[in-house]
């Protein structure tokens, strides 16, 4: 008998400073947060009804695998303080599993660093209308789905709970951030998807688009945060079903958002609840591509 998903989490001993689309965010102390991945799923910037098995667990466990694979671009926001040590109560405890981490206290950026390395979604309709890809030119003769000549940063606001994430220009990223910030965001953004899209490959996997986010420590130091690399933050695709001029089948919650574009709801709350064999196949999905990048099964 498994637990059934966890859509909100309760832990009275620490104070609770945001509940976002996925993750709980507890106070710890002046310097660090307890972050508690849900099974919660967004799909178009609402929170769904229905929780994900074990969705949390496998979120932040490949965060923390791709946390540590490269690490050595830019700090990551992990302590290595382990959650049974600020949480005592054994029902809290029970609570956090494998879904939990301690991390420093960061200054987030107010942006989302976006890196595109293929014509997919909203970039697709922006190519085919315009020729560009967030006001940036690219060659004429794309297809859908063509791997782009060099991945692209390509930033977006923040937005609210259940407010929708908007592109912004450089410009503007400049005037929230400054111009050498902006620059560095872009470089590291770059180079974390690449040398992730790079291994990815190898596993069989296909990295289309990803999102990061960043903050600063105390001394100004730019550090990735929140999650990396995961089916909630990027699109995966596997290679063995690539074909350039389809859109494919993917490991991430495109398979929920697919079902949700044929369900009639006109994407504004409250979301409708998903069939459980169209859940059941999102948490499949996840532990697939789990497996196929960390080599490792949740326990």
């Amino acid at each position: 008998m498994t637990n059934p998903p966890l859509l909100k989490t309760n832990i009275a001993s620490l104070k609770l400073l945001h509940q976002g689309k996925v993750r709980d965010i507890y106070d710890i102390d002046a310097n660090h947060l307890l972050m508690v991945s849900s099974d919660r799923l967004s799909a178009f910037d609402v929170i769904l009804p229905t929780g994900i098995d074990n969705k949390g667990a496998m979120l932040t466990q490949m965060a923390n695998f791709w946390f540590e694979k490269l690490g050595h671009i830019v700090p990551n926001h992990l302590t290595g303080i382990a959650p049974s040590s600020v949480v005592s109560d054994p029902q809290e405890l029970a609570q956090l599993g494998e879904r939990a981490v301690v991390v420093k206290k960061l200054k987030p950026l107010p942006i989302e660093a976006i890196v595109r390395g293929y014509l997919v979604g909203s970039g697709w309709k922006e190519y085919q209308a315009k020729g560009t890809v967030c006001e940036i030119p690219l060659p004429a003769g794309l297809k859908l789905a063509d791997k782009l000549p060099q991945p692209l940063f390509t930033p977006s606001s923040k937005a609210a709970i259940c407010d929708h994430d908007e592109n912004i220009s450089i410009d503007q990223v400049e005037a929230l951030i400054g111009q050498e910030m902006t620059e560095k965001v872009a470089k590291v953004a770059i180079e974390l998807y690449s040398q992730a899209a790079e291994y990815a490959l190898s596993k069989g996997i296909i990295i289309a688009d990803t999102k990061f986010e960043f903050g600063l420590d105390a001394q100004g130091v730019l550090h990735v945060m929140d999650e990396v690399l995961t089916p909630d933050s990027s699109r995966f695709w596997p290679l063995e079903s690539y074909q350039v001029g389809n859109n494919p089948p993917s490991y991430d919650k495109q398979y929920v958002r697919d079902w949700l574009e044929t369900s009639g709801w006109n994407k504004t709350p409250p979301a409708p609840v998903l069939p459980a064999e169209v859940a059941q196949k999102t948490s499949e999905k996840y532990a697939e591509v789990y497996t196929k990048l960390t080599g490792k099964t949740l326990s």
